[in-house]
């Protein structure tokens, strides 16, 4: 039996420090984490005691540094985990450790567990990270690619203060809320890109089957087609011939390579900045900046980070590279001692409401509760936003739709009686 010099926080967060013996680190982890603490660190003693008995002189072994993060690695396969999993292993984890277990008992609970094959293989990995001695957040600071660095930073810091719970109850309900308007945004350019497959399906019928057939009927029956009919015969065989498939060649290759620009840092930059332009996009890209701004910052600075750290991460959510750069100058104009409120207005990104529901927080000391008011707020606007876009959008399409079929009845019917009055006066 070895012992080991152990230092935990207990469920109230009381620092214990203590001393336990167990056949290895491995047993001990194990051992303090059924007595519910959150283990700290982790010392073997019994070698250096040995070594002070026969050298009085010598000082007893440091304890450990915290180690940097290893990165997790899965087998590749479905089971591999992605970011759809940390809302899951979060509520997973506040489920049990607000029944009385601890953080490392609960992870190890729902690795031999869980059946869904992306959690299990997570909650695995994690386990595996906790049972070798890391704290909760540094074994999550593991796999990046799921959780980034503001939720493993709320999670270090809810363990720091002994109040994870309330960590996970806030970070579970500020990523719920997030994954709540992307389910509206989807919901809503739903019905919009339905319409635009199917009115193109619709298009692309008319252009290739049935006017090929219809101007092999009227050039049979003869007479004089209407401008409407040749119109629409010609770009019939613009679209049919070698030049339509070129065109349309070239119109994929355009999206493609622009898509592909849009990806590096300065055509990011530039269409961000184009749509911030446009009449409808543009108000609700800010809408989309002040909240991702006010819910983000709330949670960091709510679980204790420091401002700094707080306004660094908040940076990082803000969808808009114009706002995110923007944003960058006023935190560092804030971290030069410059009031937040203030340093926001030189940007030019945020509402004069907005900004004057921070200023108010900051000078009543109650920033956080104003910002969960601004988020919730906007929440409310961006889903009057989405609602409005849904219907400008598909009311669009119809009305193209409508007019392009109304063109199609047109231009036949005319054909039709050109024939038939043709007929009449030859008769």
């Amino acid at each position: 039996m070895a012992r080991f010099a152990y230092t935990a926080r207990d469920r109230s967060g009381k620092s214990v420090s203590s001393e336990l013996e167990a056949p290895a680190r491995k047993d001990a982890l194990r051992l303090l984490a059924t007595r519910g603490l959150q283990v700290a660190s982790v010392t073997e003693i019994a070698g250096a005691r040995a070594a002070k008995k026969s050298a009085p002189t010598a000082k007893p072994a440091a304890p450990d540094p915290a180690a940097a993060p290893a990165r997790a690695t899965f087998s590749s396969g479905s089971k591999v985990p992605t970011r759809k999993e940390c809302l899951p292993f979060l509520e997973s984890l506040y489920d049990l450790a607000t029944s009385g277990l601890s953080a490392g008992e609960a992870v190890r609970l729902l690795s031999v567990r869980i059946k869904e094959p992306r959690l299990r293989a997570l909650c695995a990995g994690i386990w595996e990270q906790i049972s070798e001695g890391a704290p909760l957040s540094r074994a999550m600071a593991a796999t990046p690619h799921i959780f980034d660095p503001s939720i493993t930073n709320l999670i270090q810091a809810g363990e720091a203060t002994g109040s994870l719970n309330d960590t996970l109850a806030r970070l579970i309900a500020h990523l719920t809320e997030q994954r709540e308007l992307r389910r509206q945004l989807m919901a809503a350019l739903a019905y919009p890109i339905f319409m635009v497959a199917v009115s193109g399906g619709v298009i692309l019928f008319f252009l290739t089957f049935l006017l090929p057939r219809l101007k092999v009927l009227l050039t049979s029956l003869g007479g004089k087609m209407p401008t409407s009919t040749s119109i629409l015969i010609g770009f019939s065989n613009f679209a049919l011939s070698l030049y339509g498939v070129v065109a349309a060649l070239l119109l994929v290759s355009g999206l493609v390579s622009f898509f592909g620009w849009r990806q590096t840092a300065a055509g990011r930059a530039t269409t961000d900045a184009w749509l911030l332009k446009l009449p409808l996009v543009g108000p609700f890209a800010v809408s989309q900046t002040v909240l991702a701004f006010a819910q983000t910052l709330s949670v960091l600075l709510e679980n204790g980070i420091t401002a700094a750290e707080a306004l660094r991460m908040t940076e990082k959510q803000i969808g808009n590279s114009v706002h995110r750069a923007a944003f960058n100058t006023a935190t560092a104009r804030v971290l030069e001692g410059e009031a937040l409120s203030l340093a926001l207005t030189r940007t030019g990104c945020f509402p004069d409401l907005v900004l004057d529901k921070i200023a108010v927080g900051e000078n009543t000391g109650n920033l956080v509760p104003s910002l969960k008011k601004i988020a919730l707020s906007y929440q409310r606007l961006i889903s009057n936003q989405l609602n409005m876009f849904t219907k400008v959008i598909a009311s669009g399409v119809l009305m193209g739709v409508f007019v392009f079929v109304g063109f199609i009845a047109f231009a036949i019917v005319s054909a039709v009686f050109n024939v038939s009055a043709s007929f009449k006066m030859g008769g």
